[in-house]
């Protein structure tokens, strides 16, 4: 296939080498010194296991790409506003645009855009980092791409791309319920990212102390609360099942919202807890916890 990622950092660009590595047509949408260093030495990808560089086509330049297969949206959704447009030279009309950003309504920005039937909505399972410019790192076990049509009807472009996935080493899950795999890593990651940028402490510190566990465990209530009333069909434990995968491990848990608000970076504060502020106001439940949470970081979302 040819495959365009919008945004080769961590992630995109573990997923975009994975998918050359299996022999598809790569094309890798990058900026800056990460760019630059992908043209000159290729891109590095480092897991547990080894490191392997692999040779891809690099732009900073959706025009030069031209139309693909396959799109990764990868891209921070803050970023939206300006990598979504400048995708349209890579959408023809065969092309679908998996995305695999954070949130529960982002796939939506970007159907409006560039068409509803090209959009598939989907949930990335990994824990990756950006060691240096070319260099991308990716650790632990676990590694999956879960997408599916969001009306969840069966489609032969879902089993075209599931099937290219999985031949690159990527364990992938067509999901005839894709809201509700949606809105189940939602829950966990908005609660660990809000509660963690919040209070400038990680999980490890704040789950052992009364007061931040129940605030930690509201958080997650609102969520599945306003998620039940717009309609997912969330698994009866899922608060219990999220306590019990974060306290089982507590010294993994790293939100990337609270590693950006540390260092003065850009909050993905709309796609996560400003989510559950609109949905709440969407279906008139409150949502204190999150409405404080967006309050207290909304002066920071810009960054420095």
């Amino acid at each position: 296939m040819r495959i365009a990622i919008m945004g080769a950092g961590s992630i995109g660009g573990y997923f975009g080498g994975m998918l050359s590595l299996g022999g598809n047509e790569v094309t890798l949408i990058a900026r800056g010194a990460h760019l630059e260093a992908i043209r000159s030495n290729g891109l590095q990808i480092v897991t547990d296991y080894g490191e392997f560089t692999v040779q891809c086509e690099a732009t900073d330049d959706p025009r030069q790409a031209g139309p693909m297969d396959l799109v990764l949206l990868t891209v921070k959704t803050y970023h939206n506003q300006e990598a979504v447009p400048a995708m349209r030279p890579m959408v023809g009309e065969e092309t679908t645009v998996l995305c695999l950003q954070n949130g529960i309504d982002s796939y939506e920005e970007a159907a409006q855009f560039l068409g509803a039937g090209r959009v598939m909505p989907g949930a990335a399972y990994i824990e990756g980092s950006l060691e240096r410019p070319g260099v991308v790192k990716q650790t632990g076990e676990v590694v999956e791409i879960v997408f599916g049509e969001p009306d969840g009807v069966d489609s032969p472009r879902g089993e075209l791309i599931s099937e290219t996935l999985t031949k690159a080493g990527i364990p992938a899950q067509l999901s005839n319920n894709i809201q509700r795999t949606l809105w189940t890593k939602f829950l966990f990651i908005a609660t660990m990212a809000g509660v963690t940028a919040l209070s400038r402490e990680t999980m490890a510190q704040l789950m052992p102390r009364p007061e931040w566990r129940q605030v930690i465990l509201d958080c997650m209530t609102e969520i599945e609360e306003v998620g039940r009333a717009s309609g997912v069909d969330l698994d009866p434990d899922i608060v219990q099942n999220t306590v019990d995968y974060i306290e089982g491990s507590l010294d993994q848990m790293h939100a990337s919202m609270h590693a950006d608000i540390m260092a003065e970076r850009p909050l993905e504060l709309e796609a996560l807890n400003g989510a559950v502020v609109r949905a709440g106001q969407s279906t008139g439940l409150p949502t204190p916890i999150n409405d404080v949470i967006y309050a207290a970081l909304k002066p920071f979302v810009s960054g420095s």
